[in-house]
């Protein structure tokens, strides 16, 4: 399989056969909620370079159902009242983001539960799972993802959705350290710039593991589901 390494094109080979059998993996999408995509002014937390990656999110998740394949959809929700951000020790991004893309007006409401905010924006279809206790930049802290993916007997986990430098990269180091196998799919993320973007694919393919295109992707799982439905 094509994969990217320090931003090059590589051919695995047989090198990660075991990354890539459909029975023992995950998609996990990241918030690709309205508090990110929404393209009204009053958006919390403005991702707009994601808004490109829905339709193509949505396609890749349907035929990974298809083939079998969880999709497990994370979203930050934080409490009304903001005791465990705003009000309490605020995450750190409110303070140091807007000092490059400048004052952010509606932050205070971002991914506070039961708002709009944490609509989703791609579709979520019954069968799909959602982990709604993201409270900071890994889909993994404080959530139960882990919990659910050793249940499920996931051993590796793809990745979606945003920001590449930021949310996406956080949950590839905690699913590495975890001791999953990680795969970002690097046409369906997005990030806060082509620089930063370059930069988090980088340092995925050098320390936490593959970073490859989704039709590359389903073309291989696709194989091992033809091979074992020959055999």
């Amino acid at each position: 399989m094509r994969i990217y390494v320090y931003g090059k094109e590589h051919d695995t080979g047989d090198q990660f056969e075991d990354y890539l059998d459909p029975a023992k993996t995950a998609v996990i999408s990241i918030d690709l909620h309205r508090g990110h995509l929404d393209e009204s002014p009053d958006c919390p937390c403005p991702a707009p370079r994601a808004r490109a990656i829905v339709k193509p999110v949505d396609a890749f998740h349907e035929k990974a159902r298809a083939l079998g394949i969880p999709i497990i959809h994370v979203r930050s929700v934080l409490r009304k009242g903001g005791a465990d951000d705003i009000n309490g020790i605020p995450a750190a991004w409110r303070r140091t983001f807007p000092l490059h893309v400048g004052p952010i007006p509606g932050s205070d409401q971002h991914a506070i539960e039961g708002s709009k905010w944490t609509e989703f924006v791609t579709k979520v279809e019954a069968d799909d799972l959602i982990v709604e206790t993201k409270r900071r930049l890994s889909a993994f802290y404080p959530t139960d993802l882990d919990f659910l993916l050793r249940n499920m007997r996931v051993e590796t986990v793809v990745f979606d959705g945003g920001f590449t430098d930021c949310c996406v990269l956080n949950s590839s180091f905690d699913a590495n350290n975890r001791n999953y196998r990680v795969i970002v799919a690097r046409d369906l993320v997005a990030g806060t710039d082509d620089n930063l973007e370059a930069a988090a694919l980088a340092m995925v393919s050098l320390h936490l593991g593959l970073v490859t295109d989704s039709a590359d992707l389903l073309a291989e799982w696709q194989r091992r589901k033809a091979g074992k439905n020959a055999a």
